[in-house]
C-alpha cells in the first residue's frame, strides 16, 4: 500500500479575507497550509520548515512578496520551494519583475480560486 504524501504550502497575504479564501481552497484540495499575514513571518516560516510551494502577495508590510522571493532564490537550502505570486499588480513590468526574480507563476487579483488550485497542482506535479 502506497502512502500519500501531504504537500505543505505557505500562504502569505496581508488581506485576511484573501488569505482565508486561499487557505480554505487549498486545504479542501488536500494541501497542508500554513498562513502568514506579512512577508517577515512568511520568510521565517519558509526557512523554519521549507514547504513545497509558497503563495505570496506582492504588496505586504515588512517584506514584500518580491523581497521574500529574492531571499528564497538566494538560499540554496530553499531551492526546491516553488513560488506563486498573487497580486493586484497587473502591469507587464510587474509581471516581468515577478518572473525575472524567480517566480514559478504569477496570478493577478481578482483571481479564480479554482484556477489557483489548478496552477498549484500543475507546479507540484512538475519535477523541479
Amino acid at each position: 500500500m502506497q502512502q500519500s504524501t501531504v504537500v505543505n504550502v505557505v500562504v502569505a497575504d496581508d488581506d485576511a479575507d484573501i488569505r482565508d479564501l486561499v487557505e480554505l481552497k487549498l486545504s479542501q484540495s488536500g494541501y497542508a497550509v500554513r498562513s502568514c499575514s506579512n512577508g517577515v513571518d512568511a520568510l521565517a516560516e519558509i526557512r523554519r520548515d521549507p514547504p513545497a510551494l509558497a503563495v505570496l502577495d506582492v504588496m505586504m508590510p515588512g517584506l514584500s512578496g518580491i523581497d521574500v522571493l529574492r531571499e528564497i532564490r538566494a538560499d540554496d537550502a530553499l531551492g526546491g520551494v516553488r513560488v506563486v505570486l498573487l497580486t493586484a499588480r497587473s502591469r507587464d513590468t510587474d509581471v516581468d519583475m515577478g518572473f525575472s526574480t524567480g517566480a514559478d507563476d504569477y496570478l493577478i487579483k481578482p483571481f479564480s480560486p479554482r484556477e489557483l488550485v489548478h496552477r498549484i497542482a500543475g507546479l507540484i506535479a512538475r519535477p523541479r
